[in-house]
């Protein structure tokens, strides 16, 4: 989520440049566009993108005739510039990326030079549940129960089979000592 607070306090603004509620922000495919129209008549400026009370420089772009230069001090940061815009992008965000966000323009020429804070955006990112861990931890729940059912099973017919052996044995070695010595008779034909 994103909410704006009002603008911080310029220094020598000239409004020909810069208009007050010119910060656009997006939320797109996941990620956060902030998007700033580049100031009129400026042949040389940076743009920065702060994070925190602390002001830590997360994101820059120069931009002067000769050449452009992007430079971003963390991986969730980048930037993006056209002759009319320039977007700063922080994609992967995560919980500890919950801050206050800070867009700062600095025009150097023409003179004079102009410093000015532009709109403090606090961004707040909400947990994403992570698909793969809570499928993994279903996974073992699942797996853990059916190996204990298996274990439990296999338990009771290992009992039960060897309850059957010593029977058998024991009906086995009764039968073996007597039978031997049992008189058998020889069935008779009836004669005809």
């Amino acid at each position: 989520g994103v909410d704006s607070c009002s603008s911080c306090a310029c220094k020598n603004i000239d409004q020909a440049h810069v208009s007050d509620a010119q910060v656009m922000v997006e939320f797109e495919n996941g990620n956060f566009h902030f998007t700033f129209p580049n100031p009129k008549n400026v042949s040389e400026f940076s743009m920065t993108l702060f994070k925190g009370h602390e002001k830590k420089e997360i994101c820059a772009l120069h931009l002067s005739k000769e050449r452009v230069i992007s430079k971003s001090n963390v991986t969730y940061c980048q930037t993006q510039n056209s002759s009319s815009n320039t977007t700063f992008i922080l994609k992967n965000l995560e919980r500890k990326h919950i801050d206050v966000y800070t867009y700062c323009l600095e025009i150097f020429l023409p003179p004079p030079y102009i410093e000015c804070c532009l709109k403090e955006t606090y961004l707040y990112v909400q947990d994403k549940e992570d698909c793969f861990s809570l499928g993994l931890v279903s996974w073992i729940i699942i797996s853990v129960i059916i190996f204990a059912v298996s274990c439990v099973c296999c338990a009771v017919a290992c009992c039960l089979r060897n309850k059957n052996q010593r029977f058998e044995s024991n009906s086995h070695e009764y039968n073996s000592e007597y039978m031997p010595m049992a008189a058998v008779n020889a069935a008779k034909k009836p004669r005809i």
